[in-house]
């Protein structure tokens, strides 16, 4: 079942139990499939990976809202948008435990022969290509910048 109709059956279910908080963020997920779809040059289709791709940004949104309602003090605004993202979550495949990434970067640092910050660049696209919508980029990042410092 695509991501479409998975968003849609949620929202019926959503809609019976008065779930607003869910009811949004498949609203937004809904949202954001549809502007993809008809964007120039789409061709209405999206693949499994657009769709991740997308799922993971409106995560990051919400992550990042969250982050900035929460510096200013503003945890009345913050919950909601972690509650967003919680559920907008739901759609991504399952996330990888840090181990398990350090384990990716570790094979990938060897087998291209990374011996510094030099080549985190390249390290750093092969991982994220390798582990897409398995993980966050900033985890990524982190872990390969650890491990060729």
């Amino acid at each position: 079942m695509g991501l479409q109709q998975q968003v849609m059956q949620e929202m019926k279910a959503a809609m019976k139990a008065k779930d607003t908080v869910t009811l949004e963020s498949l609203r937004a997920i809904k949202s954001a499939l549809l502007l993809a779809q008809t964007e120039k040059g789409a061709g209405g289709e999206m693949t499994e990976a657009d769709e991740v791709k997308l799922v993971q940004k409106l995560v990051k949104q919400r992550k990042d809202s969250a982050a900035i309602y929460h510096e200013q003090g503003r945890e009345d605004l913050a919950a909601p948008e972690l509650a967003q993202a919680e559920v907008i979550s739901k759609f991504l495949p399952e996330q990888l435990t840090e181990e398990e990434i350090e384990k990716v970067v570790v094979q990938t640092i060897d087998a291209i022969g990374a011996s510094g910050m030099q080549d985190m660049g390249r390290v750093m696209g092969m991982v994220t290509k390798e582990l897409a919508g398995q993980a966050d980029g900033k985890t990524i990042s982190a872990i390969v910048r650890s491990k060729l410092s």
